[in-house]
């Protein structure tokens, strides 16, 4: 595994200033961010584009292959985290388009992996969700197939307070969901982005699915959650998630980053996998994100070699 880093914290940056700054660091390779640009932020760490899909020609191409070279630097994905089964319609064939844009632009730049989220609508139950998927991601799977790429599904939740209640904006949260989603969409080129905080939270055991999802974990995200127990003996699990955790920098919450690595290597992992700072802590100033970012790159070096 190359240690890389989700571009989406340097939202200020340039592609050529993200390179940099991961260079300089000592990260080796780089999850970008491609949202539309005509799309701006619509919440924190979304609207971010350092690749841009829909003008990739041969010669922007050929640059982005060189600027990589040059700081033996790797892409092992390309991100993008919309609600593509909303219940706007035309905002879904919107986020649908520019999703299969990516997988084409991926297999353009030599990139094996588009990281992204299902969505969900958030007043539906999880079979009328399952019910949506059902009808909108095999086209987009196809296209996947049809272009060498893997798609891979991050896990997060999407329910932070009141503007997610009480569904969440993202259906493939769990081992239970993975299963029927799978079972709807048996290709082996749909699978997941894997990040074990979000199951921190939920009370889920982050290490066990591993194992049983080995073949279909396409690219890994390191980041921490910490659950403050006093707030959640406070609020109760049924409340706001916010209200009882916080997203950290790895090694500041609740991960055993030992444990969770080792049986990344049980399971033969090789892929893609990058820091993704989300700690408001660390958000003052642009030179607490470099912090941020030198600290991660510090900490998790004491597992990724």
């Amino acid at each position: 595994m190359r240690l890389g880093l989700l571009s989406a914290i340097c939202d200020k940056a340039s592609f050529d200033e993200v390179l940099d700054i991961a260079a300089s660091i000592g990260y080796e390779s780089l999850e970008l961010c491609a949202w539309p640009r005509s799309e701006g932020a619509t919440r924190r760490y979304a609207g971010v584009s350092h690749i841009d899909v829909d003008n990739l020609t041969d010669e922007t191409v050929a640059d982005i292959q060189r600027k990589l070279a040059d700081r033996n630097i790797t892409l092992t994905a390309l991100g993008y985290y919309p609600n593509t089964i909303t219940d706007d319609l035309d905002q879904r064939a919107f986020y649908v388009a520019h999703l299969k844009k990516m997988i084409v632009g991926a297999a353009k730049l030599g990139v094996p992996v588009v990281s992204t989220f299902i969505g969900r609508v958030q007043h539906l139950t999880i079979d009328e969700n399952l019910d949506i998927f059902a009808s909108v991601w095999p086209e987009i799977i196809e296209c996947a197939e049809q272009h060498g790429i893997k798609v891979a599904i991050e896990h997060c939740p999407m329910l932070f307070d009141q503007d997610q209640w009480p569904g969440g904006q993202n259906l493939m949260t769990t081992p239970a969901i993975w299963r029927r989603a799978f079972e709807i969409i048996p290709s082996p080129n749909f699978g997941l982005t894997y990040d074990p905080s979000h199951f921190i939270w939920q009370m889920i055991d982050y290490i066990k699915p591993l194992y049983e999802f080995a073949d279909r974990i396409f690219h890994v995200h390191y980041k921490d959650i910490k659950v403050f127990a006093d707030k959640l003996n406070d609020h109760g699990s049924m409340a706001y998630p916010l209200q009882y955790m916080a997203p950290k920098l790895p090694g500041l919450g609740d991960v055993d980053w030992g444990k969770f690595v080792s049986a990344l290597k049980d399971i033969g992992y090789s892929a893609g996998a990058v820091v993704e700072v989300e700690d408001k802590a660390f958000e003052a100033t642009d030179d607490d994100v470099l912090g941020a970012l030198r600290q991660s790159y510090r900490y998790m070096r004491n597992f990724v070699v």
